[in-house]
């Protein structure tokens, strides 16, 4: 996962996943993204999970090397360094056609990005003109 303006690492603690399961969420498609803001270092860290209801070690193997591929050719563009995200495989991530598991991947991180930017400005009260006297 090279070639981006920011380092992008892996998440393999447990205790990183839980954080990020407590973040915000987008589903889309064959997969649930989430994203957890941590400090302002300037480094992007992911992890990749499937459950056993995507089928046994092959399929789930299977899920989350195709998960891995489309968050290396996607996160550099469109990743926030400085953040979590975790892709969970949902059911048909593995049969789900290339083209369109990228889409699904691409739509739920602009979908983050969007949300992230509209709570930050609705935090910010607006700031009302003075008064003429």
């Amino acid at each position: 996962m090279a070639g981006a303006a920011f380092p992008i690492e892996r998440l393999k603690k447990r205790a990183d996943f839980l954080a990020c399961a407590q973040a915000p969420s987008t589903a889309k498609g064959a997969v649930v993204v989430q994203a957890r803001s941590r400090d302002e270092t300037p480094l992007v860290r992911a992890g990749f999970t499937a459950t056993k209801r995507i089928g046994g070690a092959v399929e789930r193997n299977l899920a989350k090397r195709r998960m891995r591929e489309a968050a290396r050719l996607l996160l550099p563009e469109l990743a926030r360094p400085g953040f979590d995200y975790v892709f969970i495989a949902r059911g048909g991530v593995t049969t789900r056609p290339w083209d369109r598991l990228l889409d699904d991947v691409k739509t739920a991180l602009i979908r983050l990005a969007a949300d992230r930017d509209g709570r930050a400005k609705a935090a910010v009260p607006p700031v009302s003109p003075p008064e003429n006297l």
